[in-house]
Formats: structure tokens, sequence, C-alpha cells
């Protein structure tokens, strides 16, 4: 089969597409056909930072199709449509390759009605957008319909891949959403994405007009880049609300107001989905995908989420799209 495999960190460059043997699945494992691969920060950042002391394939996300099951798995069979998740951490198996063989936890059916494309912009960024929504103390562990009745919800950055799940799990959650955006481009991905109110953070004053929708503050803040938004997110957030950072986009280090978030009972989660619990983890997994069965979880332009595609064979340039932050979702055609 085809693959791309990298030996060293660095570049683009160092992706390399090869010629790589088909492994059969051993116990607890599953074999998949891999039909499109998701391409997340995280994969390029991977890629160029190591370390990379075997061969990897890179990609933490995919969908396609069941082709063969170990011996104990009785929950999936081939020719089973699916959804991969977290498929590269802390191994060198990654979706960029015709083929992958990971154990049977990391695969989770995909409905009929879902594209592949969908399935392969889930993973990382609707996990993560499950994890962030779950964050607060006094809120539900797992989302379903009504889970966020009465609540408020800000998503920074809502033309982004976590930031259009989260929008999108919200709202399906039954949460009042807001947005910020840099621009009018964005502004109408993220209201197709279906925010309800969407905020242009370089010409409105943000805190002012989250205030005005949700004068008590609101409930949760999904954050992409905290470093930079903290001072704004310290002036809209609720009492017991929860700031989650799931990022360091735009710096490492971040100063907080502790009496004025203290006196409110404020908390500050940072999340990475590699290491949340298991029990976050197996609740973020059922509720994306309930969602995704409801037909909730939806991409492309229509949805807010526009896709940028590339065959295997140029999976370098689809890092390197990644890289340069194009707005959307980047794919790979495996199969084609």
């Amino acid at each position: 089969m085809k693959a791309i495999i990298y030996d060293h960190a660095g570049d683009p460059g160092v992706l390399e597409l090869r010629d790589r043997d088909i492994r059969e699945p051993g116990t607890g494992e599953v074999r998949v056909r891999v039909a499109v691969s998701g391409v997340n920060p995280t994969d390029w950042k991977s890629r160029a930072n190591g370390p990379v002391t075997s061969p990897k394939v890179p990609n933490q996300d995919g969908a396609g199709v069941v082709d063969a099951v170990g011996p104990d798995v009785t929950d999936l069979a081939p020719g089973d449509r699916v959804w991969l998740w977290d498929v590269a951490f802390q191994t060198d198996e990654g979706t960029a390759q015709q083929s992958v063989t990971l154990p049977a936890e990391h695969v989770v059916p995909l409905p009929d009605a879902e594209s592949f494309d969908t399935g392969a912009s889930l993973g990382i960024p609707a996990l993560t957008a499950h994890l962030a929504l779950t964050s607060n103390s006094d809120g539900p562990a797992r989302l379903a319909p009504g889970a966020l009745d009465g609540r408020s919800v800000l998503v920074t950055g809502g033309a982004g891949a976590v930031g259009h799940a989260a929008i999108q799990l919200a709202v399906w959650a039954g949460a009042t959403v807001l947005t910020t955006v840099s621009g009018d481009e964005k502004g109408e991905l993220a209201r197709r994405a279906g925010a309800h109110h969407v905020i242009n953070y370089r010409t409105d004053d943000v805190a002012a007009a989250v205030r005005a929708v949700a004068p008590g503050g609101v409930d949760t803040i999904v954050d992409v880049n905290i470093a930079a938004n903290i001072e704004t997110d310290v002036a809209v957030i609720a009492a017991n609300g929860t700031i989650a950072s799931y990022t360091d986009d735009g710096g490492g280090q971040v100063t907080l107001s502790a009496r004025s978030l203290m006196g409110r009972n404020v908390r500050v989660q940072f999340l990475l989905t590699y290491t949340a619990s298991p029990d976050s983890k197996a609740h973020a997994i059922a509720g994306v995908s309930a969602a995704l069965a409801d037909g909730a979880l939806r991409v492309d332009d229509k949805h807010g989420l526009p896709i940028t595609r590339f065959p295997l064979a140029d999976t370098a340039g689809a890092h390197a799209a990644v890289e340069a932050g194009v707005v959307g979702k980047v794919l790979i055609d495996v199969e084609a």
C-alpha cells in the first residue's frame, strides 16, 4: 500500500510517499481502509518538532471503512463506515496511508448519511470542543439536546475547526452562542455554523458586545488564544463560569487577575484532548457521536467550514496549508 512517512523532524519536505506492508489486526485491533485523512495544527507541529525515533506516518484524524477485525472485536465488522481519533498519538501510525491497523477503541461508527469528509473532520476538533463545553464544574459531563439550555457560550475564533465544532455542539445542546472573528468573511462562516451572535474583534468592543447579549456574563468561554484574550475573558465571564483554553497560539504565558477571578469563583481550564481523563474522553466520543447522528455536525462551505483538498501524494502541501493558516479544514483524499 501507499503511505506518507517521515524519518526525521523538519519542514513539509520530510514527508515522503512510500510503499508499506499492510498489517493484520491483532487482539483488540481493527484494520481500516482510509478514505480521507484530516490535518490539524498538531500534525504539522509534531512533524516539525519531533521527536522522531522511528519512521512515522502523520495525521491523527481520518475516516474510512473497516477492512478486518481482530478475533476478539465484536462491535465492529468489515464494511462498517467509521471515523478515527488520536491515531498517531504515541504511535508511529497515522491516517496518511491507505490502510491503518489500530486499537478498536479509536474506531467509531460513522452514520451512513454522513460523508467521510465529516468523519475525517471530527477527532481532535470535535472532541476538544466537547471537552471545553463540558469543563464547567456545575455543567453536564456529556452534551445532549437541552444539556446547555439557559447557558451562554463565547467561542473565540469561530471560523476555525475547533471553533466551528464548538459552535455546532453548543447550539445542538441548547446554548446561546456568541463568537468572535477577524472579519466579515469569517463572520459569515460562523453564522453558517449556527452562531447566534457574531462579533468582529477588530472593529467592535468585544466586552460591550458580549455584555449586551449576556449582561451577567457568559457561562463558558472556548478560547483559541487566551494570552491575547485574557483581559476580555475576565471582563465577560460570569460568576462560577469557566474559561477553557485549548491552544497556546499567541504565546505561552498568561497573566491572570487572581482577585477578580477568585471573587467570582471562575475556573480557568487548560485542556489537551490527548491527555484528557478516560471518562472525559469517553463522554466526548459519545456526545460527538450523538450530535453526528442528529445531523448537528456538518462540514463544507455551506455549513461554515470550507474544505481544501489534497491528494495523498501531496500531504506536504496539506501540512504547509495548515501551517500557513488556511481558513477551513484541510483534508487529504487517500482513496482517490
